[in-house]
């Protein structure tokens, strides 16, 4: 098994943002998005669960150095800003003035790197994405690389998500700027049919061997993310021109990349440690029937969860406070981020 050092240093990030908050809400009111951009209202929802990130933290994973909470500049009352692990992090103190206020997530999650003091190793976590059961820092890093899955996987598109399919499109193109899929596969051979992606490995086997020129697209997952600085800061200077474009949008937009741009950055240059990441966690897209949801939290059947809010203002309503009740199940005491 690889192996990350005892003393290395890893830190959470979260982003955040209340979308019940009235001063968000009245900055959001005064820009509107454009044609192609994306400003949709459960982007914005407030779940009331976040106390549950931050107790399943401190429970799960007590070995985090620091705490990275990103957030406009609001904040839920009960958090203890004086913890000591936590660093509470406004956009204009990273974010270029000129992207500000932004009403999507791009221009946060690109400019990560410019956070100071931030671990060369970090995690990335969007405010859907919880940990339920005990994770070690070898679940996130070995060898000082991100554990992760070269898994080649198509492109998929859904009226549901059109602004989010274009920007998966964009980062593949770009991607193709500068790797070809024939030699990947070349210099990559062992790890891209990796034996420890279980049931994943066999449809990667089949994968590899289907002639494709180009790359086609790979296997994504909505979690917790490794993620390395350096990264972040050599692809900045490959592409400025992309990134900047990116974060000077205020809504989400069709001709954006996204974070998932860096994690390719290091797939496709082998500079990760093979992992079947899709082990420890699954996405739930929230919708009519959220049985497998509420039994997943419940009974801890995996260590990590995103709670995918895709759904409507009426099932929202519904499944909120049962979400909560089987938080308050496993995570029923205050950790020392609550005042």
């Amino acid at each position: 098994m690889g192996k990350i050092a005892e003393d290395e240093k890893v830190d959470f990030v979260i982003l955040w943002v209340d979308g019940n908050d009235p001063e968000w809400q009245a900055s959001k009111a005064k820009y509107t998005a454009d044609k192609g951009q994306d400003a949709s209202a459960n982007r914005y929802r407030e779940w009331e669960n976040l106390k549950y990130w931050f107790r399943g933290v401190e429970k799960f994973a007590p070995w985090v150095n620091n705490v990275y909470f990103v957030t406009c500049g609001h904040y839920p009352e009960w958090l203890n800003l004086e913890h000591p692990k936590l660093r509470f992090v406004r956009h204009e103190d990273f974010i270029p003035k000129e992207c500000l206020p932004t009403f999507s997530s791009r221009p946060i999650d690109m400019n990560l790197h410019r956070i100071e003091e931030l671990s060369e190793h970090f995690v990335y976590f969007n405010d859907d994405m919880f940990l339920i059961d005990k994770v070690e820092k070898t679940d996130f890093f070995r060898n000082g690389k991100p554990c992760d899955m070269l898994c080649e996987y198509p492109l998929g598109f859904s009226g549901k998500t059109y602004v989010f399919s274009h920007t998966m499109v964009n980062n593949m193109n770009l991607m193709g700027k500068y790797f070809k899929r024939k030699q990947i596969k070349k210099d990559l051979k062992k790890k891209m049919l990796s034996p420890k992606y279980g049931k994943y490995a066999i449809y990667n086997w089949i994968m590899y061997m289907l002639p494709f020129p180009n790359l086609i697209g790979v296997l994504s997952h909505h979690l917790p993310m490794a993620n390395l600085k350096s990264t972040y800061q050599e692809f900045w200077e490959k592409e400025p021109e992309i990134l900047n474009e990116t974060i000077s949008h205020r809504f989400r937009s069709i001709s954006d990349v996204n974070q998932f741009v860096f994690r390719y950055w290091n797939l496709f240059r082998g500079n990760f440690e093979p992992f079947n990441v899709l082990k420890l966690g699954k996405m739930y897209a929230v919708g009519a029937d959220n049985r497998e949801l509420y039994d997943t939290i419940r009974n801890q059947k995996k260590r990590m969860i995103c709670i995918n809010d895709t759904c409507t203002q009426e099932e929202f309503e519904e499944a909120k406070p049962k979400v909560i009740e089987c938080f308050e199940h496993i995570l029923p005491e205050k950790s020392s981020f609550e005042l």
